[in-house]
């Protein structure tokens, strides 16, 4: 069994979702400013981004007609990548769950229960630590990346590293190098997991989901590709 909390049904809203591309995708679940669009989890981004060809003004999130929750949108171009990236402006002070193998995001009001949790506290954006070749890093938790590990270099570059997430040793994995200033870890780990994460306490909990595999199939998903499996 999941760690769900028992709360009352008004007390959460589950958000269906597939993986496109690795990307967590809401396909008809959520509206903005009631204009229906491609949307995606952007579990690190302060701010909704809108894409500048986007209608509306991008003041609310509707969800399923049952809640509208008011956002801070900025305008950006997306590139073909969405029309819009969902950031922590939409959940407040909230929480979220995500179940990568039922397709769900649940929109959590009375906060996540963390007793069957690895638990992580962060200050900006959700974080957690991460054992690469044996040394503790500090990791976003960024679910707009569609890969194992960004991990900060002069050069883009793949390689392979030994990597252990929350308890969990994945053994050598494939990861991305890349000019970021700290490393990001994305859905090929994250769906590993049941995420939570409580945007008031500051709170990531992990919660290995043992109905899918450990083992990280080869090859990356990249944006704009047809497919997106796990």
């Amino acid at each position: 069994m999941a760690p769900w909390r028992s709360a009352p049904p008004d007390e959460e809203i589950n958000l269906s979702f597939t993986l496109e591309n690795n990307l967590v995708t809401f396909p008809s679940t959520l509206r903005i400013d009631n204009h229906p669009g491609r949307f995606i989890l952007g579990s690190a981004a302060r701010n909704t981004a809108i894409d500048d060809g986007f209608a509306g003004p991008g003041r609310l999130l509707n969800i399923q007609e049952k809640d509208s929750l008011r956002i801070a949108a900025v305008r950006v171009d997306l590139r073909g990548v969405a029309d819009a990236i969902v950031g922590a402006d939409a959940w407040g002070r909230n929480a979220i769950s995500i179940d990568y193998r039922s397709g769900l995001v649940t929109y959590q009001k009375s906060g996540i229960e963390r007793s069957q949790m690895k638990t992580f506290r962060f200050r900006n954006e959700p974080m957690i630590w991460v054992s690469v070749n044996g040394r503790q890093i500090a990791a976003i938790v960024d679910t707009a990346n569609p890969d194992t590990l960004i991990l900060p270099a002069a050069a883009s570059s793949r390689g392979t590293v030994s990597v252990t997430v929350a308890g969990t040793d994945f053994g050598a994995i494939d990861v991305q190098f890349a000019n970021v200033s700290v490393p990001r870890i994305g859905n090929r780990l994250l769906s590993r997991f049941l995420v939570t994460i409580d945007y008031g306490r500051r709170v990531v909990g992990l919660w290995r989901d043992p109905r899918i595999p450990i083992v990280i199939p080869s090859g990356v998903e990249r944006p704009g590709r047809a497919g997106g499996a796990l």
